[in-house]
């Protein structure tokens, strides 16, 4: 008998595990949206079987996948908590909702996963976050929560007191690193090269220095030191970027959004 998974919420997140999922033959997926469109295109694509509620979807759901903005989580699970019950399972990527909030919301009627993607796992090269720490979740759960990310990337069991790191590092990582291409791309075009040629460049100088750092057994210091000859053009640019606190600035920023993962989960 195939493992039914509800899809609460089919956007650019949840319509990712829908496809990373979709080539199972053990599972059937089923989904609700208020967007018609997506649901009907991910029929056509994936088999996806759309609902006409979220309560409906509970029902006939073994594992309940919330995949809604933060502040719509509440709302949602107070509709299907009727539907709940030990024998399902609920698994949220809600970004700062903590697994004892979620059990408020449902009645506590549902074991609970947590999970916090990035949005590499559009392109099957995400990090995920997955915390498994209820007490009532059986060994077939657990293992199910896991397992059904790995097609989308890489997958890190945690304990959920490290969730807030891992969403200040890896959840909001990709800013940071677009935030540095677009500054590179922004000193190609000051230089001289095209808007075009600069970008092009940049995400190969990324997809490559990504790779070398996967690929190698030096420690990323030591491929930055490969780099950095003495009296060289790089050395100069890396003693500016010290002068200036740039190291020192990211550590605070990804702190800043750890601080702010704290205070969402709070509220």
């Amino acid at each position: 008998m195939s493992i039914k998974v509800g899809f609460i919420g089919t956007g650019n997140m949840g319509a990712a595990i829908i496809r990373g999922m979709a080539g199972d033959s053990n599972v059937e997926l089923i989904g609700f949206d208020l967007n018609q469109q997506a649901l009907e295109s991910l029929g056509n694509e994936c088999g996806l079987i759309a609902k006409s509620s979220p309560r409906e979807l509970a029902a006939e759901s073994d594992f309940i996948v919330l995949a809604v903005k933060p502040q719509h989580a509440s709302a949602v699970l107070e509709e299907i908590a009727p539907e709940l019950d030990k024998q399902k399972c609920l698994i949220s990527i809600a970004a700062g909702l903590t697994i004892d909030r979620l059990k408020e919301f449902s009645e506590n009627r549902s074991p609970v996963v947590r999970v916090m993607p990035n949005t590499p796992a559009l392109v099957n090269a995400g990090v995920f976050a997955v915390c498994t720490e209820d007490a009532h979740l059986s060994k077939e759960q657990k293992e199910f929560a896991g397992n059904m990310f790995t097609p989308l990337g890489d997958v890190h069991f945690l304990a959920e007191s490290q969730f807030d790191a891992f969403t200040g590092v890896i959840g909001s990582g990709p800013a940071y690193v677009f935030y540095f291409m677009e500054a590179l791309i922004e000193s190609g075009v000051e230089l001289g090269l095209s808007r075009e040629q600069s970008s092009n460049m940049v995400k190969k100088l990324f997809e490559g220095a990504a790779k070398l750092s996967i690929e190698s057994d030096r420690h990323v210091s030591e491929l930055r030191e490969m780099v950095t000859s003495p009296a060289g053009t790089t050395v100069q640019a890396l003693v500016h970027l010290d002068r200036t606190a740039t190291r020192a600035n990211i550590i605070d920023a990804a702190r800043k959004s750890f601080e702010r993962s704290i205070r969402l989960g709070k509220k």
